[in-house]
């Protein structure tokens, strides 16, 4: 049992940033029960399946819950979800507060069904502010935080986004923080409140950590930045016969990395000899960093970085990742046999607890396939469950 055990969340989230959030919680313990519209979460769509509606995507942002699927715009359908809420603990949402208002379910009014509740709001802006009610996608905020500006610095110019969802992950993490968070404050105080985590200014005070530079400062002294970060030679070095990640940052490491390669003369070198110098003249001190390491093979530059004790890590490709001898060690990405879906790769949490270990007892459901017991224990009789079905409120569970 993990350390949530016992925590009841209802989970009206969907695509990725509510449902990565959502399915933390439920891997940390909590009763994680996913409404779903009738026609399912969308990202049951993406990528390669072996039967409809069960993609990768979803397996892997959805273990860890059970689903029901509603249609909310009725009124038996909100009136099931108001019965849901009524004894949970959190209750997650990811589409704009005006659209749970209208749908009205905003917190004035569920609040008042349960006091004790945590309405979590994961959504692109902060309500006081003229973007309060725009929509937002993780390309959008990328944008809007620097990131394609920073990228482009770093290359030939060409604004890039990041090649992963970053902005969901992050701010998925972030709500987590903040569930627990508004957890501890309930069970001190009998209270639930209300969390809003926008997307926006969550990943504006992530970037800017870094890049506030002399920004922080009233008047500026620059334009902002993190020079380290945006020098062109902060990348996987190329070595003889492939690539390598290499960072070398303090003055033991440097002295380590002097001796192994015996470049002794740039000790001696302004340049390379402080942590200051190093800072200020940080493009050169990587170009540098690069030539010497095209000198050897992959392989001869981590025996001799291993036991120079300078960090250095291989730079994986997706398929490669999953063959990492620490991974595979730890059993990070065990094979499972999935209900409907067969044998399964997936990712064990990360995270460990001494006394509450966190291990995921269920994977993602298909459609709709805990309905039934969920309703149920919400009080509702078979026939009214049947009447459900019959007007479309809900769905049958799925064959087995």
């Amino acid at each position: 049992m993990g350390p949530l055990a016992g925590i009841k969340v209802i989970d009206m989230t969907t695509v990725l940033m509510g449902p990565y959030a959502t399915q933390m919680l439920g891997d940390f313990g909590a009763d994680v029960i996913k409404v779903e519209s009738l026609e399912g979460d969308v990202t049951r769509l993406i990528g390669p399946t072996r039967h409809p509606g069960m993609g990768p995507v979803f397996l892997n942002t959805n273990r860890s819950k059970r689903s029901i699927a509603l249609d909310l715009k009725k009124p038996a359908g909100r009136d099931a979800v108001l019965r849901l809420i009524s004894s949970a603990d959190v209750l997650v949402y990811n589409v704009r507060p005006q659209a749970m208002a209208r749908l009205n379910l905003g917190y004035d009014v569920v609040s008042k069904v349960n006091p004790r509740l945590v309405y979590a709001g994961v959504f692109g802006f902060g309500q006081g502010g003229p973007y309060a009610a725009k929509p937002a996608y993780d390309d959008l905020i990328q944008g809007a935080t620097a990131l394609p500006a920073l990228m482009a610095q770093t290359s030939d110019g060409t604004p890039r986004y990041v090649p992963n969802a970053l902005v969901d992950r992050i701010v998925g993490l972030t709500a987590v923080g903040a569930i627990c968070a508004a957890l501890v404050h309930r069970d001190r105080s009998g209270s639930g409140q209300r969390v809003d985590i926008p997307m926006f200014e969550t990943m504006a005070g992530f970037v800017m950590g870094d890049h506030m530079g002399g920004l922080t400062y009233e008047p500026p002294l620059d334009k902002g930045g993190y020079a380290r970060h945006l020098s062109r030679d902060r990348r996987p070095y190329k070595t003889s016969d492939g690539y390598l990640c290499v960072i070398v940052y303090n003055d033991k490491q440097w002295d380590n990395f002097f001796k192994a390669t015996g470049r002794d003369d740039l000790k001696h070198d302004p340049k390379f000899a402080s942590f200051a110098g190093r800072a200020a003249n940080i493009d050169e001190v990587y170009a540098e960093l690069a030539r010497i390491l095209e000198t050897r093979t992959t392989a001869e530059w981590i025996e001799i970085l291993n036991k120079a004790d300078v960090p250095v890590m291989p730079m994986h490709d997706l398929e490669s990742l999953l063959d990492d001898p620490h991974l595979a060690a730890t059993g990070y990405f065990p094979i499972v046999t999935h209900p409907s879906e067969g044998p399964i790769r997936t990712m064990k949490v990360s995270a460990s607890f001494s006394d509450t270990p966190a291990v995921p007892e269920r994977l993602a459901p298909r459609l709709g396939e805990q309905g039934v017991e969920i309703l149920r224990e919400a009080g509702y009789s078979a026939d009214e469950i049947s009447g459900l079905v019959r007007d479309g409120v809900t769905r049958p569970a799925p064959a087995s």
